[in-house]
């Protein structure tokens, strides 16, 4: 799971961008207790979904020039220029190259061979987030490709990722986890394509999962609040109480429950 130790390689900043700010500060608010603060004039609208006065993610207005609302997971680099040099030779895309940020730290938008996009954040006054892993923040992320092992080859020729199979009852899911740091810190997991008719309309992307202490009332509160289920709240063995959801403007997005870890 994500702690905010972040090392290079894992995901250190999530934001979402949406057609109205205004209300999906209202719906993540009233969802997760999310307060939002301005990140200033200079910052173009963009502000920080607070958790306790902890920053939990981003949020920002965005035009539908600019695509359809989406949560964007970023991951710590530290050289946004070097990497995204390495992404293009892996043959993916630089959306967005490379911009100081009024010198919090350096972002890029890039898109991995298959299409799923996904930023990079390069840490100066800002690591990353203040809090993960715990209720109301970002505890996982999940790749929804249609090619594992060329995922897999990109994201390690680009970040360093390092991929594990790890068992479960019904299969075999594939684990992530930065360069050398081991499965004690794995923080997500890639899924082929095929395997889930529900993301394969979407195609490739990264699906962010946020703590929560009651995912049936998340989600009937999400249903209130306008959004949409797009899985039922599911329980995985040995993971825990599961849903996938999108918020009223079509960000997808996860909460879960984690499953108390078994000691051996």
């Amino acid at each position: 799971m994500l702690t905010t130790r972040f090392v290079n390689g894992a995901p250190n900043w999530i934001d979402v961008g949406t057609t109205d700010i205004d209300r999906a500060r209202a719906f993540y608010g009233a969802l997760f207790g999310w307060q939002f603060r301005s990140a200033g004039p200079d910052a173009g609208g963009y502000g920080f979904f607070q958790s306790d006065g902890r920053t939990a993610a981003g949020g920002m207005q965005t035009t539908p020039e600019q695509g359809p609302p989406s949560w964007t997971v970023y991951f710590r680099s530290p050289d946004a220029e070097a990497t995204c040099e390495a992404a293009e030779q892996a043959h993916g895309r630089v959306l967005f190259p490379p911009m100081d940020v009024t010198g919090r730290g350096t972002m890029a938008i890039l898109a991995d061979p298959a299409g799923a996009p996904f930023g990079i954040w390069q840490p100066a006054q800002i690591q990353g987030v203040d809090v993960a892993g715990e209720p109301g923040s970002l505890c996982w992320v999940e790749l929804y490709t249609p090619d594992i092992p060329a995922a897999a080859a990109f994201y390690h020729a680009t970040l360093g990722l390092e991929t594990a199979a790890v068992s479960f009852p019904g299969g075999v899911y594939t684990c992530v986890n930065p360069a050398g740091a081991g499965e004690d810190a794995m923080f997500g997991g890639m899924v082929p394509l095929a395997d889930d008719p529900t993301e394969a309309e979407s195609g490739a992307s990264w699906l962010p999962y946020f703590e929560v202490t009651d995912v049936d009332g998340v989600v009937a509160r999400a249903e209130e609040l306008g959004g949409t289920v797009r899985v039922a709240a599911t329980d995985v063995e040995g993971v825990g109480r599961i849903a996938r959801l999108a918020d009223p403007y079509g960000a997808r997005f996860a909460v879960i429950r984690t499953a108390p870890r078994q000691e051996p």
